[in-house]
């Protein structure tokens, strides 16, 4: 008596490019924020329903961090890119020009995401505040040790403040998201940057 072949089920192939539905969702968390991108935006501008949205991603709350970590790896690139620059003034210079560039391309939604995220997040102290904070602060984290580094070197004066000079250039950063996504140009932001960096120790 032959015995029965027991055929495995495969589960049907995705109909969707998941990079692609990634994109488009980061663009709909990049002009909402977090709490107010609703489900319906999101399937909507992904073309998919909430199953297929479940299945290839989760909930939203991980939806939301594989698109930060899509963010950081394209469009925010050069953040971490700056920490690569041989002084600490043109790791300063290559983080807020780059923040100009980026945030002032038309072709994505205009400013920072996760600072877009941050200050539209209704309570930090939730799961995805802390979440968001954490991502934030880890980015502000590496620039506290690029100069600590760039103090012990003898690159900056022994008075400078590693974490103070982080600081001013996060927050920086976060006024030059908040401008452009309120429709200042590139150039004016340009020159607030070049303003800004007249400060910097030498």
């Amino acid at each position: 008596m032959k015995k029965s072949r027991k055929i495995a089920r495969r589960g049907r192939p995705r109909s969707f490019n998941e990079g692609a539905a990634l994109e488009k969702a980061m663009h709909v968390f990049w002009r909402k924020g977090y709490d107010a991108a609703a489900l319906s935006d999101l399937t909507k501008a992904m073309g998919i329903n909430p199953p297929s949205l479940y299945a290839a991603f989760g909930n939203k709350e991980s939806l939301f961090l594989k698109v930060l970590e899509r963010y950081a790896e394209g469009p925010a690139a050069y953040v971490m890119k700056a920490l690569l620059a041989p002084t600490a003034r043109e790791v300063a210079e290559r983080r807020l020009y780059g923040a100009v560039d980026m945030m002032c391309d038309s072709s994505h939604p205009l400013g920072c995401l996760a600072a877009q995220a941050s200050a539209k997040c209704g309570d930090l102290r939730t799961s995805m505040g802390k979440k968001l904070m954490a991502y934030v602060d880890g980015a502000h984290q590496a620039f506290v040790d690029r100069f600590k580094r760039a103090k012990a070197e003898g690159d900056l004066p022994k008075s400078a403040d590693p974490h103070a000079l982080a600081r001013y250039v996060s927050t920086i950063a976060q006024g030059i998201s908040l401008q452009a996504a309120s429709g200042a140009s590139r150039t004016e932001l340009r020159g607030v940057v070049k303003r800004a960096l007249e400060q910097w120790p030498d």
